[in-house]
């Protein structure tokens, strides 16, 4: 579609209107075009042409990365309701390879995570951040707190290509079989845009959940994922029953 310069439209609207066009028939399966590209083709300025493909990255469409371009987006993740899951599997359920950055191991005290983990508000805790990747593209930030006289031995562990309830399990001696978790739709801070890569105006997933045994609760974790890539699914049954979906092979642990 020729841009109009005659229009009262700007130029970066029309532009992002004949891009979303294409998008929709499909015609960048394949490689996304460059900057330069689309200066050329349409005949417009690198300004115009970064404000309109920098909107289509805002809303999750495309995605910009150093030293790879700009991409289309991938169909979100999908996970199932109603069941313990863990964010490890489900990306490489997907076909997806799974790693985290660590950004913090290491004992703290925090009034509101021993609170949510029923402890006076001075007991030691292990606290343990990541970055969340799949195929190296950044999808949760995930932190969680744990008693220490629990979660001492997790302090060793290398946590960037394994999973918290397996650790908890070969370190600890513990399984995850109870627990909640609330789901709710959040803008990320700052911070947590920069750690996912993603602008202003992209909405992420925030996630609270309290995970133990049927003695206590020995896990709090707080996260968000992005929103344009994961996305909740839940099916019920004829019956009318939440029926669960990706649930982990029996004796398998998540997280």
């Amino acid at each position: 579609m020729p841009i109009d310069r005659t229009s009262p439209v700007p130029l970066w609207a029309q532009l992002l209107q004949d891009l979303r066009r294409r998008l929709d028939a499909g015609e960048f399966a394949e490689r996304f075009p460059s900057d330069r590209e689309l200066m050329e083709h349409y005949q417009l300025s690198r300004h115009t042409v970064r404000d309109a493909v920098r909107r289509l990255q805002d809303t999750g469409v495309v995605q910009r990365a150093q030293g790879r371009g700009t991409f289309v987006r991938d169909t979100p993740l999908e996970q199932h309701l109603g069941t313990l899951y863990s964010l490890f599997r489900t990306i490489e359920a997907h076909g997806h390879a799974q790693r985290s950055r660590v950004l913090a191991l290491e004992e703290r005290r925090d009034a509101e995570a021993a609170a949510a983990l029923g402890l006076g508000p001075t007991a030691d805790l292990v606290y343990l951040e990541r970055v969340r990747y799949a195929d190296e593209v950044p999808i949760a930030v995930d932190c969680s707190w744990l008693p220490a006289s629990l979660g001492r031995p997790l302090l060793d562990a290398d946590f960037s290509h394994t999973a918290l309830y397996a650790e908890l399990a070969s370190r600890c001696g513990v399984s995850v079989t109870t627990g909640w978790e609330r789901i709710r739709p959040q803008l990320p801070t700052a911070e947590q845009r920069r750690l996912l890569d993603i602008g202003a105006h992209q909405p992420v997933f925030g996630i609270e959940r309290v995970a133990g045994d049927e003695e206590r609760s020995f896990e709090w974790r707080h996260a968000v994922l992005r929103g344009d890539l994961f996305a909740y699914v839940a099916r019920w049954s004829p019956r009318g029953e939440l029926a669960a979906g990706l649930v982990p092979a029996a004796g398998a642990q998540s997280g």
